[in-house]
């Protein structure tokens, strides 16, 4: 088991090194070349880089994702993919994904385009605060002892 973190523009970095440390998990960031960034905490974990292009990072991370591994990301067609290798996601507010909501999202996802593409607007995701560390914290805690479990 890995933590896979869709790194671009991630929000919870730090929390994911602290984290995984706790557990004794390894963790891999993909970053495009544009959206590289160091960690500050000093915490020691793989970095992948990729081209700037369009969905390379969540291609690099559906090619290395294995049954079991956690899928830290706010792409909800990258969760659905990961759902499909058996592997796990997450959000970086702590919602995981599953195969109970991962259709809604997805078709909300699409009617919120439909709705843009045709010059209207839609609201944007909410203001980050505290409540969504802990609740990620949370919940990657719970994914990570449950695959614990299963090994």
């Amino acid at each position: 088991m890995r933590i896979l973190v869709d790194g671009d523009a991630c929000p919870v970095t730090a929390l994911i090194g602290k984290i995984a440390a706790r557990h004794g998990v390894g963790v891999v960031f993909f970053h495009s070349t544009c959206h590289h960034s160091s960690n500050s905490d000093g915490n020691v974990m793989e970095k992948i880089m990729v081209d700037n292009v369009s969905q390379a990072v969540d291609m690099a991370i559906i090619n290395k994702a294995e049954k079991g591994d956690i899928v830290v990301t706010g792409d909800f067609g990258l969760a659905s993919l990961v759902l499909g290798k058996k592997a796990y996601a997450v959000s970086f507010s702590g919602m995981i994904f599953n195969e109970g909501n991962i259709d809604r999202l997805l078709f909300e996802r699409h009617v919120s385009g439909v709705i843009r593409r045709g010059g209207g607007r839609t609201k944007g995701p909410a203001r980050r605060s505290e409540g969504d560390d802990r609740n990620f914290e949370k919940s990657l805690d719970l994914l990570i002892s449950q695959n614990m479990k299963d090994i």
